[in-house]
């Protein structure tokens, strides 16, 4: 039988927070060795090795209405990835002592975010995009209130997305197109106005496989 306090992922049903959050953080652990989507079939053995180390964090925001993800609309003058929806983070710096102060380092940076306010739950393997980076996402748990400042050089503005809307698999749209001579796939959610695609959206199914595959065992 599914956990009752896991069906809330899928249904939005009611659901108990400190319940969800324990039972998420085990299945991170113990779906460290599934096999991830990624950029990996569109990138040269050489170009993985030679792809920066980034992070970035996945934030849930426990709302009474349901799990709630928060993204950011990138800035459209930036040099990679502008105007795209993606999660709060970026490269390691030298200082950082891990991908995991890197995520929230650069999460109150981006969207002021203090780490204070965030729990981390786990995280998923490393995500490559063909862009040439290599991503450690941290999924972290946020109780409200949340008082948020945007950088406005990094991003246009915040939003939030039901967890709930990633983890219908008819959603799932996965795309397959050429760019400057490469083919690639990558995957594309439609939210109201915003196109979420590319990294952003593997993460998202990455995260729906962690969590879901379990539940599908369990039904």
């Amino acid at each position: 039988m599914i956990p009752v306090h896991a069906t809330h992922l899928l249904e939005g049903n009611p659901y108990d927070p400190s319940q969800l959050k324990t039972w998420i953080k085990k299945q991170l652990v113990d779906n460290q060795g599934m096999t991830y989507f990624d950029g990996r079939i569109m990138m040269t053995d050489e170009e993985m090795e030679q792809a920066v180390p980034a992070a970035v964090l996945i934030p849930l925001v426990n709302k009474p209405e349901g799990i709630q993800v928060l993204l950011t609309q990138r800035a459209s003058h930036l040099y990679n990835h502008a105007g795209q929806v993606s999660f709060p983070g970026g490269r390691i710096d030298p200082e950082d002592r891990n991908t995991q102060i890197t995520a929230l380092r650069e999460t109150e940076e981006e969207i002021g975010l203090g780490r204070d306010k965030i729990e981390i739950l786990g995280s998923l393997k490393e995500y490559f995009i063909p862009s040439g980076f290599k991503v450690s996402p941290w999924v972290g748990w946020i109780n409200p209130p949340l008082s948020l400042t945007p950088d406005p050089f990094e991003v246009d503005h915040i939003f939030e997305v039901p967890l709930s809307f990633f983890f219908d698999p008819q959603r799932h749209h996965l795309k397959q197109d050429e760019f400057e001579g490469r083919q690639r796939r990558y995957y594309v959610f439609e939210y109201q106005e915003k196109t979420i695609w590319g990294a952003t959206a593997g993460m998202l199914i990455d995260l729906y496989h962690t969590l879901y595959s379990n539940l599908k065992n369990n039904a």
